[in-house]
């Protein structure tokens, strides 16, 4: 399905006459392929598979696979449902699409301003289409990347997508393979790269026939906080998941991936997995800069190494989350669940977080009891992707608040400020740039039992919290998550705009072209008070520094060498409550 045929998986058209269906099934015996309304058997091959070619299959044809029993499913390879995830397959042409700008060669790592988006409620429509039309708006405001949350085929038209069942199959309720291609295509005309965030760790609860035609698809004794551990260590299990991620990037033209909660991806190969997935996208995709992202509560460097050019040949980047949760409780003094980890001087985990990556590099969890992390310290600041908001923090919150409406907007504009003008790679969630409120609560689409266990587990994750929970399955509660365009239209609303248009700029202009030279071991905290920290890093061209106090006292401002890039509201020679000052010395050290 990708650069080569899959061996075990998956329904290969081809416009010579004949397409081939396969499926792995070791738990079955015996399979039919349900095609123009016949049922015809498939032949047994090795290891627990069947195959059968049919010829004259036109694109666009629904075909199912019918079990020993009767039971009809969807091929877990899909490439596109006719529907629902329960329904039909439909029989794909990978070369249907024409695309437009062949000559894309993507973007440097530097140069990445991270918009994160939720196809279901960026737009009213909830579609790749309708989120296609916004994109000029995007590349206008000075974002450079696009990256979507999980848009594999799950159960139900609403979520998250991290549910995800069919993993080869963008999801039906928003639109077709080829919609999302033009998605994609659009936006490399407009100088847009689009990373997709997929998940490798667990199937869905819903639309899931794995287990019954390959019960050993999930290992017998590992768990996932979400449902069974996967068997990476079969072959026919391990090409699915292999395969899955250089699909996306070479069918659909993406420009990276990032990976979801892969500290739960469990494997005992001598390689690893995920290493094994890097490996191969670094090896087979040489045209165009790929951009591969992880999420990891480990808070590990192992699959970060860096070669001596500063180039990373396995991941990229690393989603920042302590930085995320010390500044959340700087700001706000939560320090429930996660948060209690950095309830102790968080401004000095912040600074840290800043300067060398990890909070936690080996420290004692509060919350856990264990030691977390490593040493970051060398990993260069690009190593890093940074957010004060994005939709975990968001959604996981019982009403989805978002930041502004929790420590209001001038504290909220001063930490936007240093997240777009640090040297680490920020990350924006859909709406940040002009002070959405609107929330980003927890929503999903199931039916029966599977509903009721959803909505009362919900209930029980806040029930110290003395807060009533929405209803995961009301269609309201996805329909509240939607963004309110109409706050472009409002002064306030333009004036966040334009304070961030003013920021992507200037980081254009004065950040980027500081990084493709950074080197890890050169962040230096100059100063911690309570809700107040002050920062410096040194690059070969010069000493970046900044300084934020989000605290309701004033502060002494250490000495900063250089000329002011941005303050805000206004320079001064000390840090009033909510100001922020970034500083350029060119040449020079502090």
């Amino acid at each position: 399905m990708t650069a080569k045929t899959m061996k075990y998986w998956g329904c290969e058209y081809s416009d010579s006459g004949e397409t081939c269906f396969r499926l792995w099934a070791s738990g079955q015996q015996q399979v039919s392929l349900q095609l123009k309304g016949d049922a015809s058997p498939m032949n047994p091959t090795d290891s627990g598979g069947f195959a059968l070619t049919v010829a004259n299959v036109a694109p666009g044809s629904p075909y199912r696979f019918i079990l020993s029993d009767g039971t009809a499913v969807p091929d877990p390879a899909s490439r596109a449902q006719q529907g629902d995830v329960n329904g039909p397959s439909l029989v794909t042409d990978p070369k249907g699409y024409a695309w437009q700008h062949t000559g894309w060669q993507g973007r440097a790592w530097e140069e990445s301003v991270i918009y994160e988006l939720h196809i279901g409620t960026f737009t009213p429509e909830g579609t790749f289409r309708a989120a296609t039309d916004k994109l000029r708006y995007l590349a206008e405001l000075g974002i450079t990347v696009i990256e979507l949350m999980p848009v594999s085929q799950a159960g139900g038209k609403r979520g998250w997508g991290y549910d995800g069942v069919l993993l080869y199959a963008p999801h039906s309720a928003y639109g077709t393979p080829d919609e999302l291609k033009a998605f994609v295509d659009t936006a490399h005309g407009l100088g847009l790269s689009v990373v997709l965030d997929i998940v490798l760790n667990h199937f869905g609860p819903e639309g899931n026939y794995l287990p019954r035609l390959a019960p050993d698809f999930f290992h017998p004794e590992r768990m996932t906080p979400w449902g069974n551990g996967i068997a990476y260590d079969l072959d026919p299990v391990r090409e699915y998941i292999t395969d899955a991620p250089l699909f996306w990037l070479t069918e659909y033209h993406l420009d990276g991936l990032r990976f979801d909660a892969i500290d739960q991806v469990k494997d005992s190969a001598d390689t690893h997995v995920l290493i094994e997935i890097a490996e191969r996208i670094r090896r087979e995709i040489t045209d165009r800069p790929v951009h591969l992202t992880t999420e990891d509560s480990r808070n590990v460097v192992f699959l970060h190494p860096r070669e001596e050019d500063g180039s990373a040949p396995l991941f990229t980047a690393e989603w920042n989350d302590d930085l995320h949760n010390a500044v959340h409780v700087m700001v706000t003094g939560e320090t429930h669940a996660w948060h209690q980890d950095f309830a102790e001087h968080p401004e000095k985990w912040v600074a840290r977080a800043l300067t060398e990556g990890f909070a936690y590099q080996g420290e004692r969890s509060p919350q856990t009891c264990e030691r977390r992390g490593v040493d970051s310290r060398d990993q260069p600041p690009v190593a890093f992707v940074d957010f004060i908001q994005n939709h975990d923090q968001v959604g996981n919150r019982a009403q989805g608040d978002r930041l502004i409406s929790l420590v209001g907007e001038a504290r909220t504009q001063v930490l936007l400020a240093a997240l777009l003008l640090s040297p680490h790679i920020p990350l924006l969630f859909m709406g940040e740039e002009y002070g959405e409120t609107q929330p980003f609560l927890f929503f999903t689409d199931f039916q029966g039992d599977l509903a009721r266990a959803v909505r009362e587990g919900r209930a029980r994750e806040f029930a110290d919290h003395d807060e009533t929970v929405p209803d995961p399955n009301a269609p309201e509660t996805f329909q509240r998550s939607k963004l309110d365009w109409d706050k472009l239209n409002q002064p306030a609303g333009q004036h966040w705009l334009h304070f961030t248009q003013q920021l992507l700029r200037l980081r254009q202009q004065a950040i980027v072209p500081l990084l493709a030279t950074a080197r890890g071991g050169t962040g230096k905290v100059l100063k911690t008070a309570p809700g107040c920290v002050v920062v410096s890093w040194t690059f070969p061209q010069g000493t970046l520094s900044l300084a934020l106090n989000t605290s309701d006292r004033r502060e002494t401002l250490p000495f900063l060498a250089g000329e002011t890039l941005f303050a805000w509201p206004e320079a001064r020679t000390e840090l009033l409550p909510d100001t922020l000052i970034v500083r350029f010395a060119q040449g020079e050290t502090p």
